[in-house]
Protein backbone atom coordinates (compact mmCIF):
# COMPACT_ATOMS: atom_id res chain seq x y z
CA UNK A 1 0.00 0.00 0.00
CA UNK A 2 1.12 3.43 -1.08
CA UNK A 3 2.14 5.74 2.05
CA UNK A 4 0.36 8.85 0.40
CA UNK A 5 -2.78 6.36 -0.20
CA UNK A 6 -6.31 7.61 1.60
CA UNK A 7 -6.79 4.86 4.02
CA UNK A 8 -8.90 3.71 6.95
CA UNK A 9 -7.43 2.06 10.14
CA UNK A 10 -8.33 0.56 13.53
CA UNK A 11 -6.05 0.69 16.69
CA UNK A 12 -8.54 -2.14 17.68
CA UNK A 13 -8.36 -3.98 14.48
CA UNK A 14 -5.49 -6.04 12.76
CA UNK A 15 -5.25 -3.79 9.82
CA UNK A 16 -3.54 -6.72 7.42
CA UNK A 17 -6.25 -8.62 5.43
CA UNK A 18 -9.42 -8.69 7.68
CA UNK A 19 -8.74 -9.07 11.45
CA UNK A 20 -11.16 -9.29 14.25
CA UNK A 21 -13.50 -7.44 15.46
CA UNK A 22 -13.17 -6.54 18.96
CA UNK A 23 -15.49 -8.67 21.02
CA UNK A 24 -16.45 -5.36 22.91
CA UNK A 25 -17.70 -4.42 19.87
CA UNK A 26 -20.37 -7.24 19.33
CA UNK A 27 -23.71 -7.55 21.05
CA UNK A 28 -21.57 -10.61 22.45
CA UNK A 29 -19.41 -7.89 24.42
CA UNK A 30 -17.44 -8.50 27.52
CA UNK A 31 -19.35 -8.03 30.95
CA UNK A 32 -20.47 -4.23 30.74
CA UNK A 33 -18.18 -3.84 28.00
CA UNK A 34 -20.29 -4.45 25.12
CA UNK A 35 -21.81 -3.08 21.73
CA UNK A 36 -19.37 -0.28 21.67
CA UNK A 37 -18.54 1.74 18.36
CA UNK A 38 -14.68 0.77 17.51
CA UNK A 39 -11.82 3.63 16.90
CA UNK A 40 -11.03 4.89 13.50
CA UNK A 41 -8.21 6.44 12.08
CA UNK A 42 -7.45 8.03 8.53
CA UNK A 43 -4.98 9.36 6.50
CA UNK A 44 -3.89 11.24 3.17
CA UNK A 45 -7.38 12.88 2.58
CA UNK A 46 -7.62 13.04 -1.27
CA UNK A 47 -7.14 17.55 -1.85
CA UNK A 48 -10.57 18.19 -2.63
CA UNK A 49 -11.94 16.73 0.51
CA UNK A 50 -14.82 18.64 2.25
CA UNK A 51 -16.50 16.56 4.55
CA UNK A 52 -16.55 12.62 4.77
CA UNK A 53 -19.33 9.82 5.68
CA UNK A 54 -18.79 6.65 7.01
CA UNK A 55 -21.38 3.44 5.75
CA UNK A 56 -20.39 0.12 8.06
CA UNK A 57 -22.20 -2.82 6.65
CA UNK A 58 -21.89 -6.60 7.27
CA UNK A 59 -21.43 -7.75 3.50
CA UNK A 60 -22.02 -11.73 3.79
CA UNK A 61 -25.51 -11.16 5.74
CA UNK A 62 -28.07 -13.78 4.52
CA UNK A 63 -31.88 -12.68 4.73
CA UNK A 64 -34.65 -15.67 5.74
CA UNK A 65 -35.01 -16.36 2.15
CA UNK A 66 -30.84 -17.60 1.74
CA UNK A 67 -29.93 -14.32 -0.30
CA UNK A 68 -26.74 -12.10 0.72
CA UNK A 69 -27.65 -8.89 1.36
CA UNK A 70 -25.77 -6.77 3.20
CA UNK A 71 -26.93 -5.14 6.72
CA UNK A 72 -26.22 -1.83 7.68
CA UNK A 73 -24.54 -1.71 11.27
CA UNK A 74 -23.84 2.12 10.95
CA UNK A 75 -23.76 5.30 9.04
CA UNK A 76 -21.99 8.21 9.96
CA UNK A 77 -22.39 11.90 8.17
CA UNK A 78 -20.95 15.53 8.41
CA UNK A 79 -17.67 14.60 9.53
CA UNK A 80 -15.50 17.75 8.73
CA UNK A 81 -12.27 17.63 7.43
CA UNK A 82 -10.74 18.25 10.83
CA UNK A 83 -11.51 15.38 12.11
CA UNK A 84 -9.15 12.51 11.81
CA UNK A 85 -10.59 9.92 13.83
CA UNK A 86 -13.64 8.63 15.39
CA UNK A 87 -12.64 7.68 19.18
CA UNK A 88 -14.08 4.22 20.37
CA UNK A 89 -17.57 4.76 21.98
CA UNK A 90 -18.23 7.75 19.90
CA UNK A 91 -22.15 6.23 18.55
CA UNK A 92 -24.52 7.70 20.79
CA UNK A 93 -22.41 10.52 22.03
CA UNK A 94 -20.75 13.28 19.65
CA UNK A 95 -21.90 15.90 21.97
CA UNK A 96 -20.12 14.58 25.18
CA UNK A 97 -16.77 14.09 23.13
CA UNK A 98 -16.97 17.97 22.37
CA UNK A 99 -16.70 20.49 19.50
CA UNK A 100 -14.65 18.27 17.31
CA UNK A 101 -17.34 16.00 16.99
CA UNK A 102 -20.13 18.30 18.00
CA UNK A 103 -21.41 18.27 14.32
CA UNK A 104 -21.22 14.79 13.20
CA UNK A 105 -24.74 12.84 13.24
CA UNK A 106 -25.58 9.65 12.74
CA UNK A 107 -27.98 7.86 10.22
CA UNK A 108 -30.34 5.19 10.27
CA UNK A 109 -29.35 1.74 10.31
CA UNK A 110 -31.05 -1.47 9.43
CA UNK A 111 -32.30 -1.58 12.87
CA UNK A 112 -33.88 2.00 12.61
CA UNK A 113 -31.89 3.38 15.26
CA UNK A 114 -29.07 6.08 14.75
CA UNK A 115 -26.11 4.47 16.45
CA UNK A 116 -23.88 1.48 16.26
CA UNK A 117 -25.42 -1.81 16.51
CA UNK A 118 -22.25 -4.94 16.42
CA UNK A 119 -22.99 -8.02 15.16
CA UNK A 120 -24.24 -11.10 16.98
CA UNK A 121 -25.33 -14.97 16.71
CA UNK A 122 -25.73 -16.44 13.88
CA UNK A 123 -23.13 -14.02 12.05
CA UNK A 124 -19.62 -15.99 13.76
CA UNK A 125 -16.76 -15.43 9.78
CA UNK A 126 -19.00 -12.24 8.71
CA UNK A 127 -17.18 -9.73 7.06
CA UNK A 128 -17.62 -5.98 7.89
CA UNK A 129 -16.97 -3.86 5.99
CA UNK A 130 -16.08 -0.13 6.42
CA UNK A 131 -15.96 2.26 4.06
CA UNK A 132 -15.18 5.93 4.77
CA UNK A 133 -16.19 8.26 1.49
CA UNK A 134 -14.02 11.73 1.20
CA UNK A 135 -16.82 14.30 -0.65
CA UNK A 136 -15.74 17.21 -2.40
CA UNK A 137 -18.86 19.12 -0.78
CA UNK A 138 -20.37 19.89 2.92
CA UNK A 139 -23.15 17.37 2.72
CA UNK A 140 -24.96 18.60 5.91
CA UNK A 141 -27.62 15.86 6.19
CA UNK A 142 -30.35 17.05 8.86
CA UNK A 143 -31.48 14.60 11.00
CA UNK A 144 -33.22 16.80 13.08
CA UNK A 145 -35.94 18.52 10.28
CA UNK A 146 -39.18 18.39 11.57
CA UNK A 147 -41.94 18.61 9.50
CA UNK A 148 -46.05 18.76 11.03
CA UNK A 149 -48.17 16.11 9.54
CA UNK A 150 -51.97 16.92 10.19
CA UNK A 151 -52.67 13.03 10.60
CA UNK A 152 -48.86 11.73 11.62
CA UNK A 153 -47.63 14.57 13.64
CA UNK A 154 -44.04 15.54 13.16
CA UNK A 155 -41.92 13.76 11.12
CA UNK A 156 -38.12 13.47 10.76
CA UNK A 157 -36.00 13.38 7.43
CA UNK A 158 -34.16 10.54 8.33
CA UNK A 159 -30.35 10.01 6.36
CA UNK A 160 -29.91 6.35 6.00
CA UNK A 161 -27.40 4.24 3.80
CA UNK A 162 -29.56 4.49 0.57
CA UNK A 163 -30.31 8.34 1.61
CA UNK A 164 -26.84 8.74 1.81
CA UNK A 165 -25.18 7.32 -1.42
CA UNK A 166 -27.84 8.40 -3.39
CA UNK A 167 -27.02 11.94 -2.20
CA UNK A 168 -23.41 11.45 -2.67
CA UNK A 169 -23.19 11.08 -6.13
CA UNK A 170 -21.09 12.58 -8.26
CA UNK A 171 -19.10 14.13 -4.71
CA UNK A 172 -16.86 11.14 -4.15
CA UNK A 173 -13.46 12.29 -4.48
CA UNK A 174 -12.06 9.21 -2.69
CA UNK A 175 -12.90 5.60 -1.08
CA UNK A 176 -10.76 4.52 2.41
CA UNK A 177 -11.84 0.70 2.99
CA UNK A 178 -11.02 -1.62 5.80
CA UNK A 179 -12.49 -4.86 6.41
CA UNK A 180 -12.67 -6.97 9.56
CA UNK A 181 -14.68 -10.34 10.36
CA UNK A 182 -16.73 -11.56 13.79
Amino acid sequence: MASNEFRLVSPAIDNEGGGKLPRYCTQEGMSTKWDISPPLEWHNLPPKTKSLALVVQDIDAVDPTGRTVPLTHWVVVNIPVTVTRLPEGLSGKEEEMGDEYGGIDEGLNDWNVRMWRGPKMPNYGDRFEFRLYALDNDMHFDNQWPFKHPELGFLFKEVTKQKLLDAIVGHIVGEAVLTATF
